[in-house]
């Protein structure tokens, strides 16, 4: 008796959570899931008739769909790779004991606390050909003789938006990976010592295998939350100049604007399959290197 009036007790608690979980998140899903098999226009809202997989070939035939995959491929692995190894960096640095070490942690993680859009239009205005602080820096230095047109030129207008997303990006990986690093004992990097372990060795040996499973998670939430990430391109190009900064989700968000939400919704779940599918297969795949290194060390024991 106690145990079902403490059961419905919880039930009644979880209850307005699970229901707004269910109204504003699990409902608009199903709902968008499937208007991406429908004829669903802005344009004409009277004709709403099924068209299968219509919507599919029509993202795949359009001739933008190619630039976008690929650019999303270079926004994803250009952008993670560089805020992983300085966020390291930076965490292992503020792991140790030195002066002013809190006033450093909050200068680190408060890009953290500014929106990705904001982000965005602050780095547009930096980037500016004609009056930016990135060009007037460049200049004074002698790297450059003329301003150059960041986000105007496809050449330069991914790397602006890559080092904006990598200066934005690092505080989570310092953030993740310093909270990490505070519960690896002490007494390891004592007995390193006592060994002679060096610098490098201690890094690759007792810190990394130790934090080894927070480092996959941390990588695993960045590249989704990097592919989703669409407010700072928006914020610095809009996608241009002429769909060189486009990626899958910016490309969604402005077929969207188009009105073809048949075709935007078919894009959305293209994005939650392959982020589904790759997520799936990189916790297999750190999962199965961590068994491994597990048996090798009993073996040796």
């Amino acid at each position: 008796m106690f145990t079902t009036r403490r059961g419905l007790t919880i039930a009644a608690f979880m209850a307005p959570a699970a229901l707004f979980v269910a109204v504003f998140t699990y409902y608009p899903m199903i709902a968008g899931s499937q208007m991406a098999f429908r004829n669903w226009k802005l344009s004409d809202l009277t004709d709403k008739s099924f068209v299968g997989l219509q919507n599919f070939r029509d993202v795949f035939a359009d001739p933008a769909w190619g630039t976008v995959l690929s650019n999303t491929a270079v926004w994803v692995v250009a952008s993670i790779v560089p805020q992983l190894v300085i966020g390291f960096a930076l965490a292992l640095w503020l792991r140790r004991r030195f002066r002013f070490r809190g006033l450093y942690q909050a200068l680190i993680f408060f890009p953290w606390a500014i929106s990705g859009f904001l982000i965005g239009i602050l780095f547009r205005w930096m980037f500016n050909s004609e009056f930016g602080v990135v060009n007037d820096l460049l200049q004074r230095a002698g790297i450059i003789d003329e301003p150059v047109t960041w986000l105007a030129d496809p050449d330069t207008a991914m790397a602006a938006v890559i080092v904006a997303n990598v200066w934005y990006g690092v505080t989570f990986f310092a953030i993740m990976i310093l909270a990490a690093l505070q519960s690896v004992p002490d007494e390891l990097y004592e007995a390193a010592a006592l060994d002679g372990a060096g610098k490098v060795r201690t890094l690759f040996q007792i810190t990394i295998p130790y934090i080894r499973t927070t480092l996959a998670l941390t990588v695993l939430l960045r590249i989704i939350w990097i592919f989703n990430f669409p407010d700072l391109i928006f914020g610095m190009t809009g996608g241009g100049p002429n769909n060189e900064t486009h990626i899958v989700t910016t490309w969604m968000i402005q077929i969207t604007q188009q009105g073809d939400y048949g075709r935007a919704s078919a894009i959305g779940l293209l994005i939650v399959a392959s982020l589904l599918v790759f997520a799936v297969f990189f916790l297999l795949a750190t999962r199965e290197k961590s068994e491994k290194k597990s048996a090798k060390k009993g073996e040796r024991s």
